[in-house]
């Protein structure tokens, strides 16, 4: 018998098994935290949005694996990236169960909700892609599609992650600096892959000194994007909010947390890449 922990030999993953462990872990804690009184004066509308959050946050490590694969050329990365993608499905569909547990398991009001409020729409959109990408991420699955059409349905995972990203948005109302590091780590996911494609590098990394500008480029947008929302929506100076968002002065602020990512992504391939550098030989020695 094949357990979720196993490699493809059958063996026990390591790696697989911490990753299996750590996807039950924040469920637990909520559940627990949920049980103790934990969550506030409204604990199931806490539970709703401490499970969607953590459905974003494993979708979004699921993204990352093929990057950070390249980048750190530590193959085995790549067998946990569906059992992320499939516990990011898991998630929803549990965000979505107590959704409807809040509800009071009212289906026509949940219906109507869903048509009604955009956010709503949006979300269960993503929670069905997801659907659909969990029942199709199984070995016989992919047999049954062929790998290139497997490979084409799957790209639907970007537009998932921007559905999820959007509606954690529009539903964090005046909190938005979580969800706009999320929006961050999106650019940076995508300019990544568009950067592989455009250099024609496909399965090889990122040049480290790309890595590093394309952190500094999207940490930069990050800001500006950042500005100008607060302009818009509270008439916020523009390059007040921009310098605000560009230093420590206020706090740790999203550019600020995604170019630190960036740049320490990039720091780990060179450090990786001089590792593996073969030393010099030294003089009078064969």
């Amino acid at each position: 018998m094949t357990y979720p922990w196993n490699d493809r030999g059958a063996g026990l993953s390591p790696l697989k098994l911490v990753v299996f462990v750590a996807l039950f872990l924040p469920a637990l804690w909520t559940a627990g935290a949920y049980v103790a009184g934990g969550l506030g004066a409204r604990p199931l509308n806490e539970a709703i949005h401490q499970i969607g959050l953590w459905t974003i946050r494993f979708l979004f490590i699921a993204l990352a694996v093929t990057p950070l694969r390249q980048v750190l050329q530590w193959p085995q990365l790549i067998l946990v990236r569906r059992m992320l993608g499939v516990g990011a499905a898991a998630y929803v569909m549990i965000h979505f169960a107590l959704y409807v547990t809040d509800e009071a398991f009212d289906l026509g009001k949940v219906a109507s909700e869903i048509a009604l409020r955009i956010y709503l729409t949006i979300g269960f959109v993503a929670l069905c892609g997801l659907a659909v990408l969990a029942a199709t991420s199984t070995d016989a699955m992919i047999r049954r599609l062929g790998g290139r059409r497997w490979q084409r349905l799957h790209r639907i995972v970007y537009v998932i992650a921007l559905l999820g990203l959007v509606h954690y948005w529009m539903q964090s109302k005046l909190e938005v600096w979580e969800p706009t590091v999320f929006a961050g780590f999106y650019l940076w996911l995508m300019g990544y892959r568009g950067l592989v494609w455009a250099l024609g590098l496909r399965a090889r990394r990122l040049p480290v000194q790309w890595v590093a500008g394309l952190g500094v480029v999207v940490a930069l947008a990050v800001a500006l994007g950042e500005a100008l929302y607060f302009h818009l929506a509270y008439k916020a100076p523009l390059a007040r909010v921009l310098g605000a968002d560009l230093s420590l002065q206020t706090g740790v602020r999203p550019a600020i947390v995604v170019l630190a990512a960036g740049l320490l992504i990039a720091a780990a391939e060179a450090v990786r890449a001089a590792l593996k550098r073969p030393a010099k030989r030294k003089l009078g020695y064969a």
